[in-house]
Order: C-alpha cells, then sequence, then structure tokens
C-alpha cells in the first residue's frame, strides 16, 4: 500500500479531531471525534457528554471533578474561554466543584492519558492507513491492554 508520511489537507476527504477522556480509576478511555478544530468550547462539551454518559453513572455520590491536561492548546492554562466554558457548561450546570491541574510546559508526558492510553493506541494502529473515520473508530476501539485498558470512541 503506498501511503504519503505527512497529512495533506487538499487530499483528504475529512478533518477529525480527536480528544481523549481518560478515568484514572476506572482504567477507561472515552475518545471523542469532532470534525473542526479543537476549541475550548468543543473540549468542554466532549467533558461534559462523558460526565453525563459515564460520569454521572459511576460517581453519582461526588461532587468534585478532577481534570488534568496540558499546558497548551484550547485547555491551556491561559485560556479564558476554557475557564469560562467549564464554569458555564459544567460545573453551574451539574453543581460540580471543577479542579483543574495543568502541566508544566513540556512535561505532557507524564499526563497519564499520554502513556497509559495514547501510546496503545499509537501500537494498535502502527502500520494501518487511517483510510476512513470508520477505520480509525475501529481501530480506537480495538485498543485494549493487559492491564484491562478499555478505549471507547
Amino acid at each position: 500500500i503506498s501511503v504519503y508520511d505527512h497529512d495533506f489537507k487538499n487530499l483528504g476527504e475529512e478533518t477529525v479531531v480527536p480528544f481523549g477522556i481518560y478515568d484514572l480509576r476506572r482504567n477507561n478511555a472515552e475518545i471523542f471525534c469532532g470534525n473542526s478544530h479543537e476549541t475550548s468550547k468543543f473540549l468542554v462539551e466532549m467533558i461534559v457528554c462523558w460526565w453525563e454518559g459515564v460520569g454521572q453513572i459511576h460517581y453519582a455520590d461526588k461532587r468534585n471533578l478532577l481534570i488534568l491536561c496540558d499546558a497548551g492548546g484550547s485547555n491551556g492554562y491561559r485560556r479564558h474561554g476554557w475557564k469560562i466554558e467549564l464554569q458555564n457548561l459544567l460545573a453551574s450546570r451539574f453543581d460540580l466543584q471543577v479542579t483543574v491541574c495543568h502541566y508544566p510546559p513540556g512535561t505532557s508526558k507524564w499526563n497519564p492519558i499520554e502513556h497509559r492510553v495514547f501510546s496503545f493506541i499509537s501500537i494498535n494502529w502502527s502500520g494501518i492507513p487511517l483510510d476512513s473515520i470508520d477505520t480509525m473508530l475501529n481501530l480506537l476501539n480495538a485498543t485494549t491492554t493487559k492491564q484491562g485498558l478499555v478505549v471507547r470512541a
């Protein structure tokens, strides 16, 4: 199979923006896929989807939520939109006390999602062309580990 070693927007049919949420306690990951850009609103909406579909079920008696994230991107520590969206769409709506801890710049490799989830996703789809959204979703959903990691996309 002949493939390009880089993504070229003009050759692609669709854009997919993955966003992962890793539940440390349950060793489960939810990968949400958007078709636009990674914006603060998109990220918070995906956290809300996770809370509605998973968090409220498994942590129904909890009122505190800890979010670990890297220092850059749309969820960076300097992003006011991110903080406003977290307050309006998540904390106030669900009566949650949300604490966000950012890893220092250059240390995102210490974020558990990087080495406990994304590394295994990369291994799982290594050498396979991501030629469609279905291929990508199937590979994401097939990612597991001996330690019991479950990935759902």
